[in-house]
């Protein structure tokens, strides 16, 4: 963290609990879970990372690893509160979260993530890349109505 203000704000690893990271999901614009999705979400982490307001003890940005441990690592939930954005937070957790994978994963991990704006340029300037023509990322949301899954036995 290199921005004059950052000494407001102090970088811990770990998640979140679950009423501040439901509460951080929904601040920040990303997709609207429950505590049951939450609490599976959270325990399932490879490793986390969260930032919190040290004036007021709020938890204001938030990123997590999940994966295999030996070769996947895909990062999710990187997410900073609207008013906290632009003083580096999105930038500390990554390089945190970046650092840790460097840490313990063997040479040729595949580390990835997906990219909504405006993110992309945080990861880009992390060295991400789209992997674009080679391979393309695909995504199946399921819903109550779907009865798409295959029929065993």
């Amino acid at each position: 963290m290199s921005d004059t203000r950052l000494h407001e704000y102090r970088l811990e690893e770990g998640v979140p609990t679950v009423d501040r990271y439901l509460a951080l999901r929904s601040r920040a614009g990303l997709s609207p879970k429950n505590a049951d999705q939450a609490l599976a979400a959270l325990s399932g982490s490879w490793c986390a990372y969260r930032v919190r307001h040290v004036a007021t003890d709020e938890v204001v940005a938030m990123g997590r690893v999940i994966g295999d441990g030996g070769w996947y690592f895909h990062i999710v939930d990187m997410a900073v509160l609207p008013d906290h954005q632009r003083q580096g937070l999105g930038d500390a957790v990554l390089t945190a979260l970046l650092q840790h994978i460097v840490d313990r994963a063997p040479a040729g991990a595949f580390v990835n993530l997906l990219a909504d704006e405006p993110g992309r340029r945080l990861y880009e300037r992390h060295g991400f890349t789209y992997t674009a023509p080679k391979s393309l990322g695909m995504a199946k949301i399921l819903d109550d109505a779907d009865d798409s899954s295959p029929k065993l036995g």
